[in-house]
């Protein structure tokens, strides 16, 4: 029996977005081998990264071809996005892409908004009204979030209108594919590179939990301690940009968020590591350990109610750890120092 293919992107809005980006800010707008738009994305040309990322910007309608075509190149609606003519534009562009995947504008058609039901009652409608396998239910619910998020899709949903109920205006999409933040700049202070989930993956946490611990949490403990906060602009990408490996490299220090076990995160904490540079690790209570890393290194829990009161104890908590990893930098021994030492005692 042939396998069934997934009638939706595979990846978000904002992630597929950078295919196009790539192309007017590295080579004028013009049609451009897979391979160059794999340096620009910061992955190899015969990645799976690049496949879905390709093919998800196809699907949204942005760019002609793919991971495995001679060219990719620029849509009409793939123009509109990278040279709008206003934020408005760009905004509606966007929406247009979303609705290209026909099953995210139905599914938000059908709820009015991006306020979902209980899982087990939106399980069922996802497979009998939209006949989505539940082997993927996991994966759209991630991505129509993401995407809904962006586009500030909430309740009270109009296909007219498609303005989001708290009137809020599209600020957050990255002007090119390798984009980070300064959320907190102070001159002279060392650099503090936060790696942490951006969407939500596990039922336990409400949409917009980690975008509150960024807020409420990290970046006022990272300030008390000193630091400059700095991000990376994206959500869950599998894409591991060049700046972000730049400031996985150079930051000063990097506080790494273990909640989850986001693989992105996992993922760039092991690059950090190879640096044998300076690392802070926080994780939400309840999070269970990552292999012997949180064994060998101090990791501090925050509660992830993120109440006034439990915040009130978890900001000193980590900036004190922060201050800590900082203040420890020379003498302190790295990961791979203890593993070496383990490995020459066995």
């Amino acid at each position: 029996m042939a396998r069934r293919q997934r009638p939706f992107a595979r990846r978000t809005l904002e992630e597929a977005s950078a295919v196009a980006r790539a192309l007017k800010e590295y080579n004028g707008g013009n049609p451009w081998p897979p391979s160059e738009v794999a340096k620009a994305l910061g992955t190899t040309a015969k990645s799976t990264a690049l496949f879905y990322i390709t093919s998800a910007s196809r699907d949204y309608g942005f760019t002609d071809g793919t991971r495995d075509a001679a060219l990719i190149s620029l849509t009409d609606l793939g123009r509109r996005l990278v040279y709008p003519a206003s934020a408005e534009a760009e905004r509606t562009t966007l929406h247009e892409g979303f609705r290209n995947i026909e099953v995210f504008a139905a599914v938000v058609d059908h709820f009015q908004g991006s306020s979902l039901p209980e899982r087990r009652f939106l399980n069922n409608t996802l497979e009998s009204e939209f006949n989505l396998d539940p082997s993927w239910h996991d994966e759209f619910v991630e991505i129509l979030k993401a995407n809904c998020k962006l586009l500030g899709i909430g309740d009270n949903y109009s296909a007219d209108t498609f303005a989001a109920s708290d009137g809020r205006e599209l600020d957050s999409i990255p002007d090119s594919p390798e984009t980070t933040r300064t959320i907190v700049q102070i001159e002279g202070a060392p650099v503090c590179f936060v790696i942490m989930p951006f969407v939500e993956r596990d039922d336990r946490y409400e949409s917009g939990f980690f975008e509150e611990v960024l807020r409420s949490l990290h970046t006022p403990a990272l300030e008390s301690a000193g630091f400059q906060v700095r991000t990376a602009m994206r959500s869950g990408s599998d894409v591991i940009q060049a700046t972000i490996l730049r400031e996985l490299s150079s930051a000063d220090l990097v506080l790494a968020d273990l909640t989850e076990h986001n693989p992105n995160v996992l993922f760039e904490l092991g690059l950090r590591i190879a640096e044998e540079k300076p690392i802070a690790l926080v994780k939400a209570k309840g999070t269970g350990r990552v292999f012997d890393i949180d064994n060998m290194l101090r990791c501090v829990e925050y509660s992830a109610n993120l109440w006034p009161t439990t915040l009130e104890a978890d900001i000193p908590a980590v900036a004190t750890h922060v201050q800590g990893a900082w203040e420890g930098r020379n003498t302190d021994p790295s990961f791979l120092s203890i593993l070496r030492s383990q490995s020459l005692q066995g």
